[in-house]
């Protein structure tokens, strides 16, 4: 069996004295779709923030079989590890595409000189910010801010991309464009790990799930097979378990 990209081996983390995250371990194929469902309050977005090295974290995290636990942000960024996060942080009194820019921080800093490529990449996978890439990013509609945030993301050419709640506060129409892009993403070979409470629409978009309750892992496996699982049905999907 090939080694994961990302292996992740009883985290621990929290806020202060407040230990959200009891011992969490998951694994990370190369080139496939993670996801992690679970309700509000769960640790989902703190466990995005403990690998990202936003916070303190205890336990083993390796990536690209390298112990990257004791790094931090800047250096997990300059791996090729990239966060968009629930807030999505963008800066609204910048046009898009210095926001775009300012994400392709890592590329500068590894002197490619062809990092400018990238923007055609990105246009290409979200024509509507190159359609707007001279408005302010404060005065885009929420899905467009979002692909903004996505975009920004994929300036700095990530092995890993971790997406914290892509479909929040979005209309359903433009819910499954956001699944859309998050199919082509993985054309281009990033692994994602996608962390989400549309939990049927993260479960048909992942290859493998993780159901994240109370800070600990309650069950694991192929997504297709969680999709059909009475508790998953039952908790997460709200409807009868197909036959």
């Amino acid at each position: 069996m090939s080694q994961p990209l990302l292996s992740i081996n009883g985290l621990r983390a929290g806020y202060g004295k407040a230990e959200v995250l009891h011992g969490v371990s998951l694994q990370a194929a190369a080139g496939s779709v993670i996801t992690v469902i679970g309700p509000n309050g769960a640790g989902k977005s703190t466990l995005l923030n403990a690998v990202m090295g936003i916070l303190p974290a205890q336990g083993e995290i390796a990536f690209q079989g390298q112990p990257i636990h004791k790094l931090s942000l800047e250096e997990r960024v300059m791996l090729g590890m990239a966060l968009v996060p629930e807030k999505r942080e963008l800066f609204g009194s910048m046009p898009v595409e210095d926001n775009l820019v300012l994400g392709a921080f890592r590329q500068l800093r590894l002197r490619n000189k062809a990092w400018r490529e990238q923007l055609d990449v990105v246009y290409a996978l979200f024509p509507r910010l190159k359609d707007r890439r001279l408005q302010l990013a404060g005065t885009l509609s929420g899905g467009e801010r979002q692909m903004l945030a996505v975009g920004r993301a994929m300036m700095s050419r990530p092995t890993l991309l971790m997406l914290d709640e892509p479909s929040l506060g979005l209309a359903p129409l433009v819910v499954r464009e956001i699944f859309k892009i998050i199919h082509t993403l993985r054309q281009t070979g990033v692994t994602i790990l996608l962390v989400e409470q549309n939990a049927r629409a993260a479960l048909e978009a992942a290859d493998h799930g993780y159901v994240l309750e109370m800070g600990d892992v309650s069950l694991q496996g192929r997504a297709a097979d969680l999709a059909q699982d009475s508790r998953v049905i039952d908790t997460y999907l709200g409807a009868a378990r197909k036959t």
